[in-house]
Order: structure tokens, then sequence, then C-alpha cells
């Protein structure tokens, strides 16, 4: 789709949000775009309560944003967020579009043992906490780890009570 065509679909507008600012364009596989801001494509540091914006988004009649919300409702591990999910009424091609091509992404540690949903891991080495100001150190326990779903080589999990993106190559499974 060009540009000005999905300016003009979106509203000039943030599909998910309704934001304006740095919008750009999203391939959703298998072979369309959304408009997404900053903020929705997860760049930087977005506030939890950011995400809710797609309980409305997911009533969108573009099937293209449908599927999109639908990805990222399953990206975020909150009760709200999987029934949104489960309460998402889309056409059964839709759905069918939305399962088939949704990214199967393994995660490996560094000793190459597969990680799971929920696994605890330990850092490997210390670790500079871009933002939060303080180093995570060689041996912490990392416990209920999340997968970063279009990405093999983040997870996602709590130190210090801050929830961090971690490389795989940093950590093993315990």
């Amino acid at each position: 789709m060009r540009w000005d065509e999905l300016m003009d679909r979106a509203g000039s507008a943030c599909e998910f949000c309704g934001g304006a600012d740095g919008l750009v364009s999203v391939d959703v596989p298998p072979e369309d775009q959304v408009l997404l801001c900053p903020a929705c494509r997860g760049e930087g540091d977005v506030p939890a309560a950011h995400w809710r914006c797609l309980e409305g988004a997911m009533w969108s009649v573009e099937s293209s944003v449908q599927i999109a919300v639908w990805r990222r409702l399953g990206e975020i591990d909150e009760m709200w967020a999987t029934d949104a999910r489960d309460s998402m009424m889309m056409e059964p091609e839709v759905m069918a579009l939305a399962e088939a091509s949704a990214l199967v992404v393994e995660h490996f540690d560094s000793n190459g043992m597969r990680l799971e949903h929920g696994d605890t891991v330990v850092l490997v080495k210390d670790l500079v906490v871009k933002g939060a100001g303080f180093t995570a150190k060689r041996g912490t326990a990392v416990r209920n780890i999340s997968l970063v779903p279009e990405n093999a080589a983040h997870i996602e999990g709590k130190v210090e009570g801050q929830r961090i993106v971690i490389l795989t190559e940093f950590v093993k499974r315990k």
C-alpha cells in the first residue's frame, strides 16, 4: 500500500492509539501494513497503561489492524490483554491469517538450551541496565521470563523490580 493511501486510511494517526507523531508503516504479514507511532512500535520506555489503547483498536474494520492488535495482545502478560484477545471478533479467514502468519520464534540460552515462557534463567555476566541506573550482577536469577515473539535474541524479565529486555546470549537456563 502506498504511503498516502495508508495515511488516508488511518486518518493520519496511529492505528492503535491515535497518536500523530513519528508515524511509520509497519508490515503485517502476509501482505499488508499498519501505521504506528513509536510507542506502539515498542520503541523506548512505553508505560504499561499505554497498551490499553488496543482495547479500542481491536474493533477496527481493517483486517491488518485486527491481526496486528491480536498479535500484540498475545505479547502482553496481563489478564485484561488475554480477555481482550479472547473477545476479539474477526472473520474466520482473518483469524486464520492471524494464526497462520504468527511468527514462530525459538529462543535459546548461551549454552544452546531451549527457553520457554515462565523459565528461570541466570545471568552469565554483569549487565549494565541502560536507563535504570544499576548493573544486574552475574549469577542473578531471573524468574518467570517472557519470550519476545518476534526476536529470538531477546527475553524479558524482572531484575531488581524492573522489567527489562535481556539478550539470550547472556543467560543460561536454570
